[in-house]
């Protein structure tokens, strides 16, 4: 697994297409920019909405640039078990060096049912599988005890993206797990800082899109021990943190992205452009802090 900043890559459109060319320049900028992972067809990445193909496409280019690099891990998780499996070998074969599984949504399992979902793929799959724990968006939540007991008895259950906005709950997993080969990423942009601090290992980011070189300065400084530096950073660039989820995610990123000269900015149904109003604040933030006239 990877230590530092993992970037969960947009996935740029044109005309309803994946525009590979667009993809392959933004992958290109985030590895210059010392990124340790991408992490592809996640939710920034609009992976709900991409096929099998498209998939499969990205995972192998993304492979082919960050070869030696930085780590390819692969958003595949679904609410069908036998279906997120069957993205998850897709990924594998494409030469994934982890997949990141979301808990089911909808369904809404009991911790037994998803200590029983993680369980069953981790039997059938031969790389790390990073479990993403996000429950404004599934309406679950799988408990510190949940994910210690995935990580003492599943191989290859190496890590969990924790997005649930109680830090409690990341040291809660810390405190049950710091034992184990087990990594913490945090899912939010704006609690990497404090994460990283009570012993995660890194941010799956969203705001290291349009800002890849400071998130990497910011949890850089905290691995130095540079504390004063990486809260000035950390503090800088929160109104960032903040614009980004004015709306729903990927939106703002994408338009971001579009003010900067990157992508079109361009989403597959039932996703849209955000409000003008979003816009602007975005391009007044992204003034502010010098990434555009």
């Amino acid at each position: 697994m990877f230590e530092g900043v993992g970037t969960a890559i947009v996935t740029p459109f044109v005309n309803g297409e994946v525009d590979y060319e667009s993809y392959e320049r933004i992958v290109r900028w985030q590895l210059e920019s010392g990124v340790s992972a991408i992490i592809v067809a996640g939710t920034t990445g609009e992976g709900a909405t991409l096929s099998v193909e498209e998939r499969e496409q990205l995972t192998t280019l993304t492979k082919q640039l960050c070869e030696g690099k930085a780590q390819v891990i692969v958003g595949t998780g679904s609410n069908d078990t036998k279906k997120t499996l069957e993205l998850s070998l897709s990924a594998q074969r494409c030469g994934a060096d982890a997949v990141l599984i979301v808990t089911p949504y909808y369904n809404k399992p009991t911790q037994e049912g998803l200590y029983a979902h993680y369980k069953y793929l981790s039997e059938r799959l031969d790389i790390p599988i990073v479990i993403y724990n996000v429950p404004s968006r599934t309406g679950v939540n799988i408990s510190p005890e949940t994910v210690a007991r995935l990580a003492a008895e599943c191989r290859n259950v190496k890590a969990i993206k924790e997005a649930n906005p109680d830090v409690a709950q990341s040291d809660e997993i810390y405190r049950l797990t710091k034992d184990l080969d087990f990594y913490i990423y945090s899912g939010n942009d704006d609690r990497a800082f404090h994460m990283i601090c009570a012993g995660a290992k890194g941010v799956i980011s969203v705001a290291s899109n349009v800002i890849p070189a400071q998130m990497v300065e910011m949890v850089d400084a905290i691995f130095s021990a540079n504390l004063p530096k990486a809260l000035e950073i950390h503090t800088r660039l929160l109104p960032l943190f903040k614009a980004l989820f004015i709306e729903t995610n990927p939106l703002p990123v994408k338009a971001a992205m579009y003010l900067m000269g990157l992508l079109n900015n361009e989403f597959r149904l039932p996703l849209v452009p955000p409000k003008e109003s979003t816009v602007e604040k975005l391009r007044v933030v992204l003034r502010e802090l010098g990434v555009i006239q």
